[in-house]
């Protein structure tokens, strides 16, 4: 069994939705591995990973929207609030979602489907950079 192991750093604009589908996959291809797993892992408590559609932009868009609604900024019973209104609603809005994601690898790619891409949400609404580990395991 051999691993690989990459660091890679994502610029946010703010809140919203990244696709780091290509960025996981060129860290497959260089591990050399071709089966076995692949686990993205977010470094960061306001910001998270998901498996999401990417046919269509309005997937990710209702999902925003969701987040936004269970997780609403400046709600007055939040006492987290040292980095503003945002502050406590991004930790939530991660807690919810993961900081990490797993997918298997198989003939050296990703096992993704048709619809699915690797996203990198951003709970912040300022701009970011944000540091993902990617971790391939297999022969």
């Amino acid at each position: 069994m051999r691993q690989h192991q990459e660091e890679f750093r994502i610029a946010t604009n703010g809140r919203g939705i990244y696709e780091v589908s290509d960025e996981v996959r060129s860290v497959v291809d260089r591990s050399g591995l071709t089966v076995g797993l692949c686990t993205a892992y977010c470094m960061h408590t306001s910001a998270s990973l998901v498996i999401q559609e990417n046919a269509d932009p309005t997937a990710a868009a209702d999902l925003l929207a969701w987040l936004e609604r269970l997780a609403p900024d400046g709600d007055q019973r939040y006492s987290h609030t040292s980095e503003g209104p945002d502050d406590m609603p991004s930790h939530l809005r991660s807690a919810i979602t993961r900081t990490s994601e797993t997918i298997p690898v198989a003939d050296g790619n990703l096992m993704l489907g048709s619809y699915q891409g690797i996203y990198l949400l951003e709970h912040r609404d300022v701009a970011h950079t944000r540091i993902l580990i990617v971790h391939v395991l297999g022969e």
